[in-house]
Parts: C-alpha cells; sequence; structure tokens
C-alpha cells in the first residue's frame, strides 16, 4: 500500500516535462495512447490548484434592509468613524477588511449577515 501511495505522490509532482517524457514512454514501450496520459496531467494540476488560501477578504455586497444597523456594525468591526463606516456601506460592493484570517473573516460574515447584510469571502 505505501508503494502505492509514493507512486501516487510521486504523479501528483510531476512537471509538464515529466508528464510529457511519461507519456512519450507509455506510447513506446507499453502501446498506451497519450489520452491516458492526459489523466496523469489533470491530477498533477489539480494538486497544485488545492493549496490552501490562508487571506481572505471580507466584502459588503448589500446592506439589505437594515442599513442603519450595518453602518454601526460596520463602524464596530473596522474601528472607522461614523461617516467612514457610512461611505463604506453606501459604495457597496466594498472590502470591510482585507488581508485577514478564515476564522476572522467567517465570524465577521456571520455577524454582517445576521444584521441583515449581503456578504462574502474573497
Amino acid at each position: 500500500m505505501s508503494d502505492l501511495k509514493n507512486l501516487a505522490e510521486t504523479l501528483v509532482n510531476l512537471t509538464v516535462k515529466d508528464v510529457n517524457e511519461l507519456a512519450a514512454i507509455l506510447k513506446d514501450e507499453y502501446g498506451i495512447e497519450p489520452a491516458a496520459a492526459a489523466v496523469v496531467v489533470a491530477a498533477g494540476g489539480a494538486g497544485e490548484a488545492a493549496e490552501e488560501k490562508t487571506e481572505f477578504d471580507v466584502i459588503l455586497k448589500a446592506a439589505g434592509a437594515s442599513k442603519l444597523a450595518i453602518v454601526k456594525l460596520v463602524k464596530d468591526l473596522t474601528g472607522a468613524g461614523l461617516k467612514e463606516a457610512k461611505d463604506i456601506v453606501d459604495s457597496a460592493p466594498a472590502a470591510i477588511k482585507t488581508g485577514i484570517s478564515k476564522d476572522e473573516a467567517e465570524a465577521l460574515k456571520k455577524q454582517l449577515e445576521e444584521a441583515g447584510a449581503e456578504v462574502e469571502l474573497k
């Protein structure tokens, strides 16, 4: 089982050049057509795309029905003045906070959504 795990890890970490060489070997020596090698390329690309994001932006998409409550909440969450908080809410979609951790971003999103805002994380 560990041999298969090592093989899988090796395949996932292949470069494009390595995949092309592997495809040529499979075709020339074993008669396997390059279509099968495309599966290896797809698997390699998936490994690179699976990196986990560490910094998030909290974007206010819309204030919703209780705009005043959202302005007050944005003021409290950002430390901005009342006018600055109102400007952020009025210019939605707008970033509330940027480059924060996933936990902090989800907490802010939850608070804003509970107050009636429409929020997204990027």
